[in-house]
């Protein structure tokens, strides 16, 4: 019988085999997409990644004794910055890749588990990222039979059993739909809604071609700032990160798609999309050093080889929200865009709209028409079993604070 060790990430060696845990667990499987190990490897380089501001992180590598052979992968974290917004002090596991063995993945999860009560965690979140959600968050439980978007989890339908087996549980689901661009079509309403608004004296809709990019990030930041930081969990973007979050997009680019609607000259929306890199960069093999930025550029832009667009985030001002914005937006960018001869697209695909929010999921699916076609799941693990587990609440606005007398 097997004999199973853990081993501590230390050294550049020992990050090179946790990295490359995954490619003998995905061989032959045609939908998974090798992602890239630089984009990986910020995630826990303190230089890159501002969570180690206020937060630790540790990767372990699970070995078979008998072969030698890596079997399993895990990394645990904490940010003190957002772990004190739950109930309980609430850490996180994730980039968990394993074998088929319920031993091999309760040593990784034992490990998480010891290491964040050691920094006072009383809860982990799992798998995520320890960073951003929109990056590597969640674990894959339903379409399996799909090719992940660019940085979304993928894995075998055994992980599921692995972390409920353990003691996780579904703390929320994360849907992600796919609109067909030459089969799907707009619900009427949002036809109607569109013409009404359009017809208002006032309102403007228009991608990002004749903006300069600085005037876009600040334009995001502050719709951006509008629409989401009021709600529980989302913190405001810094003029930083708006410029940081531009910069990184920037090469991969493609100002057809993303979209800014303005009332009297002040933004009021956005809707950012970027085609998709995972119908790219699946041939790199993880790698992505000066060859391969060049190949990526030349599929792009040259030979236009993604054919899926990837919704990368949406936002409408409060003020405005419920006039029929949403639905102006997505008119304008289907008649300008995707679906004249200029476009090459073949999907969108919108990812990531909680099950706590049940008002976004609503608009894709009724009026958008987008069809539910992946779900992933944000587990958590109590390390108090006798406490009671509550799912994410629906999403809400934070209650101002109540004046002290």
């Amino acid at each position: 019988m097997a004999k199973y060790i853990l081993k501590e990430v230390k050294t550049k060696s020992d990050e090179k085999i946790w990295l490359h845990v995954d490619r003998p667990i995905y061989k032959g499987n045609p939908n998974w997409v090798c992602p890239l190990d630089d984009d990986i490897r910020k995630v826990f380089d303190p230089t890159h990644n501002k969570k180690f501001e206020h937060g630790e992180a540790i990767r372990w590598t699970a070995f078979d004794t008998t072969t030698g052979e890596a079997v399993g992968r895990i990394a645990a974290f904490y940010d003190t910055t957002a772990s004190d917004d739950y109930d309980q002090p609430t850490g996180g596991c994730g980039f968990f890749e394993c074998i088929n063995n319920h031993e091999v993945a309760n040593m990784m999860f034992d490990a998480c588990l010891q290491w964040l009560k050691s920094k006072g965690m009383e809860a982990m979140d799992g798998p995520i990222n320890f960073g951003s959600r929109d990056s590597w968050w969640g674990l894959l439980v339903d379409g399996y039979q799909f090719q992940p978007l660019y940085a979304n989890p993928y894995n075998p339908p055994y992980y599921k059993e692995l972390f409920e087996n353990y003691g996780f549980q579904n703390y929320f689901n994360q849907n992600s739909y796919i609109w067909r661009v030459y089969d799907d079509h707009l619900n009427d309403v949002v036809l109607e809604k569109a013409k009404r608004v359009m017809a208002t004296p006032g309102y403007r809709f228009e991608d990002i071609r004749n903006t300069d990019l600085e005037e876009a990030a600040q334009n995001l930041r502050i719709i951006y700032n509008k629409a989401w930081s009021l709600f529980t969990g989302v913190r405001p973007m810094s003029k930083e990160d708006a410029h940081n979050l531009v910069n990184t997009l920037k090469p991969i680019i493609d100002p057809n798609i993303i979209f800014f609607a303005y009332f009297n000259d002040e933004p009021i929306g956005f809707f950012v999309m970027v085609p998709d890199l995972n119908r790219v960069i699946g041939k790199f093999n993880g790698r992505f050093g000066l060859i391969e930025k060049l190949r990526l550029m030349w599929d792009l832009k040259v030979r236009k080889a993604s054919d899926r667009i990837f919704g990368i985030i949406f936002g409408i001002t409060p003020e405005f929200q419920g006039k029929g914005i949403e639905s102006c937006m997505m008119r304008h960018i289907l008649e300008t865009y995707i679906q004249t001869d200029r476009n090459h697209y073949k999907t969108v695909e919108f990812a990531w709209i909680g099950d706590f929010n049940p008002v976004m999921n609503k608009m894709i699916e009724r009026y958008v028409c987008a069809t539910r076609h992946k779900m992933h799941t944000t587990y958590r693990y109590l390390f108090d079993r006798t406490k009671e587990f509550t799912r994410c609440p629906r999403i809400g606005f934070k209650r101002p604070a109540k004046p002290t007398n």
